[in-house]
This record gives C-alpha cells, sequence and structure tokens, in this order.
C-alpha cells in the first residue's frame, strides 16, 4: 500500500514543481546565486513573497530590497531556499479543516515551530548547517499533511483513535501499515529532497536508529520538536512525543542547556514571526 500511495502522491506532485527546483539548485554545489534567481523569477507571486517577508521587520534591511538578486545577496541562498520552501509549504494550509483535537492551522504553526527551533538549537550548539537544520525541522512532519490530504478517510480514523497511551506513529502503523514517517521519508526521496531532511524526515522521533552523516541535524530536529510540543506547540493536537534522552545526550546538552533553550523558545518564535504568516 505505501509504494501505491507514494506513487500517487509523487504523480500528484503536491508541492510546486517551483519549490521542488529551488531547492534543487540552492544545494547544488555548482550552482550559483544567478540560478537560483532564474528559477524563482519563473514564479511572481513566490518572488514577491519572497521579497516581503525580506524587507520583513525580522531581517532588519537597512533599505528596501527591490529585487531577488539583492535578496539573495543579503541573505544567502540557503536562507533564500529556507523562505521559498516556507512561503510553499504554506499554500498546502489554506483549508484550515479540523477532525478533533487536530487543525490544519496547528500543524503549520507546529512545522514552522520546529524549523524555528532546530534552528536556534544547532546555532546555539555552532553547527555551520544551521539553515539545513531549519529545513529538516520544517519538513519533518510532511507525511502528516500527505495522509490529511491523500489517505482523508483513513486519517479520519486515525486522530479519534488517539487516547495518549500510543503515539501518533503506532496507531498510524495499526490503521495503514505504515506511519508518517515512512510515508514522508518515500515521498521526499521521490522529490528529491536532501539527505539531512531525508533522515530528518524518518527519525526525529527516534534519532537512535540513525547510523547516517546527518545525525546531528536528526537530533536538532528530535529535541526541537519535543520542545515545541512541550511549549503547547504538538502536531495533531496532542502531547503524544515521548522523551528525546539519547537525542539530548547525543548533542551533548545538559538540563540547564535544555531549561535555557524552552525558557528562549518563545522569545526566537516571536522574532520570526514573519514565518508563520509565510
Amino acid at each position: 500500500m505505501l509504494r501505491r500511495v507514494v506513487e500517487k502522491i509523487d504523480e500528484i506532485s503536491t508541492l510546486p514543481h517551483v519549490a521542488l527546483r529551488v531547492m534543487e539548485v540552492a544545494n547544488d554545489p555548482e550552482a550559483g546565486a544567478i540560478d537560483l534567481k532564474e528559477v524563482m523569477e519563473s514564479d511572481t507571486a513566490l518572488s514577491a513573497r519572497v521579497l516581503q517577508c525580506v524587507n520583513s521587520s525580522a531581517y532588519a534591511v537597512r533599505s528596501q530590497i527591490t529585487n531577488l538578486q539583492q535578496a539573495i545577496a543579503y541573505l544567502g541562498m540557503k536562507q533564500i531556499r529556507n523562505l521559498a520552501m516556507t512561503i510553499s509549504v504554506s499554500e498546502l494550509f489554506k483549508e484550515n479543516d479540523s477532525i478533533g483535537p487536530y487543525r490544519r492551522s496547528e500543524l503549520w504553526r507546529h512545522l514552522v515551530a520546529v524549523g524555528i527551533c532546530s534552528r536556534m538549537i544547532a546555532m546555539r550548539l555552532k553547527f555551520t548547517n544551521f539553515e539545513d537544520v531549519f529545513l529538516a525541522g520544517l519538513l519533518h512532519d510532511v507525511g502528516i499533511i500527505l495522509e490529511d490530504q491523500h489517505l482523508h478517510d483513513f486519517f479520519l480514523e486515525i486522530i479519534p483513535s488517539l487516547k495518549g497511551d500510543k503515539t501518533l506513529a503506532t496507531v498510524e502503523r495499526e490503521h495503514l501499515g505504515f506511519d508518517h514517517m515512512m510515508l514522508g521519508e518515500k515521498v521526499a526521496q521521490a522529490w528529491g529532497f536532501p539527505e539531512g531532511v531525508k533522515a530528518a524526515i524518518r527519525h526525529h522521533h527516534g534519532s537512535v536508529d540513525y547510523r547516517g552523516a546527518h545525525v546531528d541535524i536528526v537530533r536538532c530536529v528530535e529535541v526541537a520538536n519535543l520542545l515545541c510540543t512541550l511549549h503547547e506547540i504538538p502536531s495533531v493536537g496532542m502531547k503524544l512525543v515521548r522523551f528525546s534522552g539519547p537525542a539530548i545526550a547525543g548533542l551533548s546538552l545538559t538540563r540547564n542547556d535544555v531549561a535555557i533553550l524552552a525558557e528562549d523558545l518563545q522569545g526566537e518564535l516571536d522574532a520570526n514571526a514573519n514565518l508563520f504568516q509565510a
């Protein structure tokens, strides 16, 4: 069943083609700012919204940035990529449907918050790939979006079945035979997502099982997922995330470090409020 669902989603291509091309170009070491600019200019609405975000108070530009070339020079290719992906993913949440405790708008808030928190953790730990960590956090629960959109009848059964004694993944496997992490990883692979993003999608509830080269990204997303859930920003309206002990230890975070991160989270979310409105 999983293979058939992935093939169906890949045919429909839920994310806009230009968003996937933006990700591809921004992650190509041989591509440059001009290549990214040309791809983005094919979607005037996306370009306009990116410029609007860049000129918001969050980025403190001294004078108005009026074109994509200036924006890319000011923020860099990966941050522009992240803005473009945030805006593109937000299009999937235009209809704010709800099922019991689940709200699409709250899942969107969770995705952005985990992206922001993941980047905050990576920056505190002085990781140089913090923009890649943001992208992984933003997309970690893409499988839930896909279930809601493409397996909606099953999703209508899954959400009411959540009682708090089982994780979302456990209930998904009971109804579908697979979970949102497995689905998300397969679709991410079909869409050409970066390896670190795919790893975070598949292992954000269990970095201890991941043995690849992007373990720091996966751990940051797992810890950010926990912190945002405890901060009353869960994915499906219930606090179902288990404590991320191995991920916290793997990042060499002390109990005090985690407490400070949790304390600083709201300020970080407020500073990046423009992303929630993308």
